[in-house]
């Protein structure tokens, strides 16, 4: 049996409408630490690592660990119901999946479990990065707007002091820079000049994410996949991405 109940469920729905963007199905592990799910899309370009902790809620009871296949935009249209006022309490027994959302009266939605079989996902956890830089999500947000209306993909550039998002078109161009010093970029650790290109309708999609989280890190290496970061101030909730590059002749 598992009982857990949170009274700000923004947060999760926030969470669980970015992963819908790029999962249709997962497995989620419940354990007595919190909720995980790390999973790879149809295309195996992208792959998500999701985690919300047990402190996340107003109460967390569970018996035994649990793994649970959930149709991801199912839980979503669900988790959409409830307002910024109402509690939401999810219930896992008797192979159901239960939320109950409680506010101007009490409704309760059942969710069909799935029984997917576990999928390999790429070891993300064996990358090693050359490039970190941690900046706000909504200058990330302005730059990857920016590429989208002159190319389909953007070259991210890194030295030891500044950041670049470079896209180019057949007679377009643009660019963001930010160097060292200016409020938006808060941190950037590089081993020299680093760069990489990746596709931006899947950027678009993880940018979602800075609904809930003050800052973005990215990780990332010389024509090799990137890991982008977020998570909330008090580090209950975390979202990550690593997306593989695009590499083009020439670069």
């Amino acid at each position: 049996m598992f009982k857990a109940t949170i009274t700000k469920p923004s947060i999760l729905t926030d969470s669980i409408s970015t992963i819908a963007e790029l999962i249709d199905e997962g497995i989620f592990k419940i354990t007595n630490k919190g909720i995980s799910l790390v999973a790879a899309d149809r295309a195996m370009v992208a792959v998500v690592d999701f985690f919300i902790s047990s402190d996340a809620f107003e109460s967390y009871e569970l018996d035994k660990e649990q793994n649970i296949g959930v149709n991801i935009s199912n839980l979503l249209s669900v988790l959409k119901r409830a307002g910024s006022g109402d509690k939401v309490t999810i219930l896992l027994q008797d192979n159901k999946l239960e939320v109950l959302i409680e506010g101007k009266g009490k409704r309760k939605f059942v969710i069909p479990l799935l029984d997917i079989a576990p999928e390999e996902v790429p070891p993300v956890d064996q990358l090693e990065f050359t490039s970190q830089v941690t900046l706000k999500p909504e200058v990330l947000q302005s730059g990857v707007e920016d590429a989208e209306i002159v190319s389909d993909s953007v070259l991210i550039e890194t030295s030891p002091n500044s950041f670049s998002m470079i896209a180019e078109g057949d007679i377009s161009r643009t660019e963001l820079e930010l160097k060292s010093g200016d409020e938006s970029l808060m941190e950037i650790k590089t081993s020299g000049s680093v760069k990489a290109r990746y596709p931006l309708d899947y950027l678009k999609k993880m940018m979602k994410a800075a609904k809930f989280s003050d800052v973005v890190r990215i990780k990332y290496a010389q024509d090799y996949p990137m890991k982008m970061e977020f998570e909330t101030s008090d580090k209950k909730v975390s979202l990550s991405f690593v997306l593989a590059p695009r590499v083009s002749e020439g670069e």
